[in-house]
């Protein structure tokens, strides 16, 4: 008996990804930043959010994979409760210390091509996305005047107010 998580190392990319959802009822992409020909910060979307909760998809800009993943993991917990997350307002209660975060709507054709996982496993259908924006350390967010500048550009958003 072997230890491995994935049943066959051989696997397609995509092949992995559908495991994953058949198994955990979603998985998380990540894609790494890049410098050229502009610089974009890295970024983590769930695929199967939509199929197994019935909710949005989700993204989770300028953090590193692990932490969006942890992120991304409570956002499923909720909606695996039936909690239903508010759009396009602050909320606090899911993050440590009670900070303010916000879900905002994502038009995925505008973002063009920024989920292709998604896009592959979809089969070029429809779907729909939400930006989770996160707070820097003391709370503020990036539409903030006091929110820390270097965080700006690690996290532009995407998304739109309901």
């Amino acid at each position: 008996m072997t230890d491995d998580v994935f049943p066959d190392r051989n696997m397609d990319h995509l092949d992995k990804i559908r495991w994953i959802i058949e198994e955990q009822g979603w998985a998380a992409e990540p894609v790494p930043a890049v410098e050229e020909p502009e610089p974009q910060p890295s970024y983590t979307y769930t695929i199967g959010f939509e199929p197994t909760f019935g909710s949005p998809e989700v993204v989770i800009i300028g953090l590193r994979p692990v932490a969006a993943r942890g992120l991304l993991g409570i956002i499923a917990d909720q909606h695996r409760a039936g909690v239903s997350l508010p759009v396009g307002q602050l909320f606090s209660g899911l993050l440590d210390g009670d900070l303010r975060c916000c879900l905002l709507d994502v038009d995925p054709v505008e973002c063009g091509g920024m989920f292709p996982s998604l896009d592959l496993i979809n089969e070029g259908g429809e779907y729909r996305m939400q930006q989770f924006v996160w707070p820097d350390r003391r709370g503020w967010l990036p539409w903030e005047e006091h929110y820390e500048e270097r965080l700006r550009l690690a996290q532009p958003i995407i998304g739109t107010w309901s």
